[in-house]
């Protein structure tokens, strides 16, 4: 287990700009000292950096790490030094809510990247509307987040303007799977199971829609505490209930006991999850995981050409742990940050202006810029333009690419 709290990581410009050691902290918004030079902002991230996740929340801190890196050295906003101020939310809304007051107090950020859970998300998104800070997720998908809880009614509003994110939502990707095991895996039996955090129920019941309305049969269906671990009483039914998949809602934790002990059962079926479930540590959990299957939002950063130099870049910078499953959009959600700070600063004669915050979530609102994940840009909602998604599955060991495609629904 990794034990990590706070980390505050201060990057030294390269280029022409000098700037103290510490940074101005004053009063004004993003540091400045009222003359334009020398000025700090912080990117604040939201991630769990210990606990059952923090593989998946290292890798998003990581990569935003290293946007503000090259931001630095290629003096991306002329008298303008980055950092990033990480907070550890260990994937609960409590911590996440308690990190999102501590980022607003703080003048001197002027945008946050995360969190991971939707659920985390909930408890933190008014906290930064009321501070006009903008928060871009690379990895929520709970639809209601951008679009209000009257979604899938047809009545969709947006909740808060200072919340984006890079990652698509579970209106797209529980559905994407749907097809996916219908049309081409020809599975038309599965039993449902969701761990009834925010997250993992929105995917299954967005799942469930689909599969049914394709002409599947949802067999069974039970809901799990994402902190157990035995799961063989649910392994037994599933076995004795001619399943020939499941589908599952919720994170890689719990889904790789799941998995096993239900091939342990005696059931030889695919499981199939989305996004939370895609890391490598699914796979190191679950030695019988051979045949799984997961979708991810966007496509395999690892097949995208505009994904090359990020992928060199991280190598080149010595992180000892991996970007991960969220890694490029990690880095695109900071990279959209600093785009809408760039654009503010530009229409101020260089500076940013005491209100900086507020015009940082209007410029963000206008980003378009071509990102290690594809292109960037934001809809009325503050959801991605980018509706692409992959279908994983594990073979020898490791998760490869099965599908690529956009939702058609």
């Amino acid at each position: 287990m990794r034990n990590r709290s706070m980390i505050v990581l201060s990057i030294a410009v390269v280029g022409a700009l000098t700037v103290s050691a510490c940074g101005s902290r004053d009063s004004k918004k993003g540091g400045s000292d009222g003359s334009g030079a020398g000025t700090t902002v912080v990117i604040g991230v939201d991630a769990p950096l210990t606990g059952d996740l923090s593989a998946i929340g290292i890798g998003i801190k990581n990569s935003v790490d290293l946007a503000v890196r090259t931001a630095n050295a290629t003096n991306e906003v002329p008298g303008v030094k980055f950092e990033i101020k990480a907070l550890d939310d260990t994937a609960k809304p409590a911590p996440g809510q308690q990190n999102a007051t501590q980022l607003v107090a703080d003048k001197n950020v002027l945008g946050v990247v995360g969190p991971l859970n939707s659920s985390v998300a909930q408890s933190m998104q008014q906290i930064f509307n009321d501070a006009n800070l903008v928060e871009i997720s690379p990895a929520n998908t709970g639809v209601a987040l951008t679009q209000g809880e009257k979604w899938a009614s047809g009545t969709k509003v947006r909740p808060f303007k200072t919340y984006f994110r890079t990652a698509t939502t579970d209106a797209v990707q529980g559905p994407f799977a749907a097809q996916y095991l219908y049309n081409d895996a020809k599975k038309t039996k599965v039993f449902l199971i969701d761990d009834q955090k925010t997250y993992g129920a929105g995917l299954a019941s967005t799942f469930k829609g689909e599969f049914t309305k394709l002409g599947g049969t949802v067999i069974g269906e039970e809901h799990i505490n994402p902190d157990d671990r035995d799961f063989s009483a649910i392994a037994t039914k599933v076995k004795n209930s001619g399943a020939e998949a499941i589908y599952y809602g919720g994170e890689y934790p719990a889904a790789g006991p799941l998995s096993l002990q239900v091939k342990d059962a005696g059931a030889n079926i695919p499981v199939m999850g989305g996004d939370g479930m895609q890391s490598a540590d699914f796979i190191k959990l679950n030695p019988k995981s051979q045949g799984d299957l997961a979708t991810a939002v966007g496509l395999s950063v690892e097949k995208l050409p505009s994904a090359a130099k990020f992928i060199a870049d991280y190598a080149a910078a010595g992180y000892k742990d991996p970007y991960e499953t969220y890694g490029g959009y990690s880095y695109d959600s900071a990279w959209a940050i600093i785009q809408g700070i760039k654009a503010v600063a530009a229409a101020n004669n260089g500076k940013l202006p005491g209100d900086a915050r507020a015009k940082v979530v209007d410029a963000v609102q206008k980003v378009g810029f071509a990102g290690v994940s594809g292109t960037v840009s934001f809809d009325e909602f503050g959801d991605t333009t980018n509706k692409q998604l992959t279908v994983y599955k594990v073979q020898d060991g490791k998760w490869a690419v099965e599908k690529s495609g956009t939702f058609t629904g």
